[in-house]
């Protein structure tokens, strides 16, 4: 088996955390060779961190120069939102492939995740992921089996909190406007709206949504500007087949047991997973609530939490498994495009106060 060499854009936070867990697969037959960066103290962290894996990394200051390099086959994508798209589309048109993971969100409007698709479809030679890994997580993947094993039945709701802390400190402050990161709705909840799709087996046709910055940031300024990012959402989505989904989004709540609390109601019964608790709960309308089941969700496969309890790890392995030839990439473009679109419908409801629907953004 070939050794897979992976090169990763963006050493921030997120690359770190790419690279982390790449070292936890590395008896996958991996290695990571280059980093791009135009950040000198990220990549000082990063080579440091390589370097305790014993990887030397070769570092280059822009994505250009990795591509012209030649030296890896892989590249992982975790630079800030709005440099996503002149990324992508320079790798999908260089001539030698590189198989792509990219974080999400895929870019941070719809017509530049459009035009990464038109460009991608040329590429046969190409596995483009897109890191939408909440998918993985151990409770939410066990819940995501019972469903498509029609335990509830015919899903009929489904019901996502997502209460946490504000947004971290990134470098830069990229983080703090919406012209950067999509807005909230794109940036952080494209999670949720992945879930609601996977969960509802349907594609969404209206969105309707309430918002705003109410508490985090009000009195942080950037060269002169004071950050726009909503930090409180109440979203309801319609589904084409008569499925309702519903965020209640708080980034003030760090008095939270869970940080994710997803329901899932068909019209025989529901399924509840609770995150980082690492708890589903289950039962029927027939049994009642005497006989709901509660399970602790595990994965013996992963080998390393991280931020995500184990969910990145999932996902590399499951991309590994993809650009080898054993399966296609398991979030493709197309998903990476409709959590942007549900993103950008319910930031333009809460604009214009109305319902929205997605052909108007599609």
């Amino acid at each position: 088996m070939a050794i897979a060499k992976y090169g990763i854009v963006g050493i921030g936070m997120m690359g770190r955390e790419h690279l982390i867990n790449l070292h936890h697969l590395r008896d996958q037959g991996l290695s990571v060779v280059c980093i791009a960066d135009p950040h000198p103290p990220s990549q000082l962290l990063a080579t440091e961190l390589a370097r305790s894996f014993g990887w030397e990394l070769k570092v280059f200051s822009g994505h250009q120069e990795l591509l012209k390099s030649e030296l890896c086959d892989v590249i992982v994508v975790s630079s800030p939102n709005m440099t996503h798209h002149q990324i992508l589309m320079d790798i999908v048109n260089y001539p030698k492939p590189h198989h792509v993971l990219v974080e999400k969100p895929l870019c941070t409007t719809v017509a530049d995740c459009k035009q990464v698709m038109e460009a991608a479809k040329k590429r046969s030679d190409m596995v483009v992921q897109v890191g939408l890994e909440y998918r993985y997580m151990p409770p939410v993947a066990k819940l995501i089996e019972k469903v498509k094993g029609r335990d509830f039945g015919n899903i009929k709701m489904v019901a996502i909190r997502e209460h946490r802390f504000p947004f971290l400190v990134k470098v830069n402050n990229w983080n703090r406007f919406n012209v950067n990161t999509g807005g909230t709705l794109v940036e952080k909840c494209c999670h949720f709206f992945d879930l609601m799709r996977l969960f509802a087996g349907a594609n969404p046709v209206c969105v309707m949504a309430s918002g705003g910055m109410d508490v985090n940031h009000k009195d942080e300024v950037y060269d002169g500007k004071v950050p726009d990012i909503i930090d409180n959402a109440y979203i309801i989505i319609e589904f084409d087949n008569g499925c309702r989904g519903m965020l209640d989004l708080c980034m003030f709540a760090e008095g939270s047991k869970n940080e994710q609390e997803i329901s899932v109601t068909g019209d025989i019964g529901k399924g509840e997973a609770l995150v980082p608790e690492g708890i589903v709960r289950f039962g029927s309308r027939a049994e009642g609530r005497e006989h709901v089941q509660t399970i602790k969700a595990e994965d013996e496969r992963i080998k390393y939490e991280g931020l995500h309890h184990g969910s990145s790890y999932l996902e590399h392995l499951t991309f590994l498994s993809a650009i080898r030839g054993e399966g296609r990439a398991d979030v493709d473009l197309d998903d990476g495009l409709m959590a942007v679109a549900m993103g950008v419908a319910a930031q333009l409801s809460i604009e214009q106060r109305r319902y929205v629907n997605i052909d108007e953004v599609l």
